[in-house]
């Protein structure tokens, strides 16, 4: 367990995974064009931005620390602090999310890319 808790392998792993559901999952309910898949590569990069601050806040948590304890340096400070970390860890959901886009219009069946 410490492999997982004290890595990075857990959260890289997590992270790659959600990186290709994501845009999966908004391909399921934006319609076939080109349109609205460059929409759903802005709305993946945003919900993949907020899902990695919200993981990394959830491992601070899961190592023990309590909400009163992280919150200790306020919102802002929170804010700015788990953004970065979201945007750090875009190295890793980044390109896995745009292999997921680029993969989306096989699937399609009325529109042509």
């Amino acid at each position: 367990m410490a492999l997982f808790s004290d890595s990075l392998l857990f959260p890289a792993i997590v992270l790659a995974i959600i990186a290709f559901v994501v845009p999966r999952l908004f391909g399921r309910m934006l319609p076939e064009g080109v349109k609205p898949l460059l929409l759903n590569a802005f709305l993946s990069t945003i919900s993949l931005f907020l899902i990695s601050a919200a993981f990394f806040f959830g491992l601070y948590l899961w190592q023990g620390l309590s909400v009163a304890q992280v919150m200790e340096p306020g919102w802002a400070a929170n804010v700015v602090f788990f953004g970065r970390l979201g945007l750090i860890a875009a190295m890793i959901w980044a390109p896995i999310m745009v292999l997921s886009v680029a993969g989306l219009p096989r699937k399609w069946v009325k529109e042509r890319w």
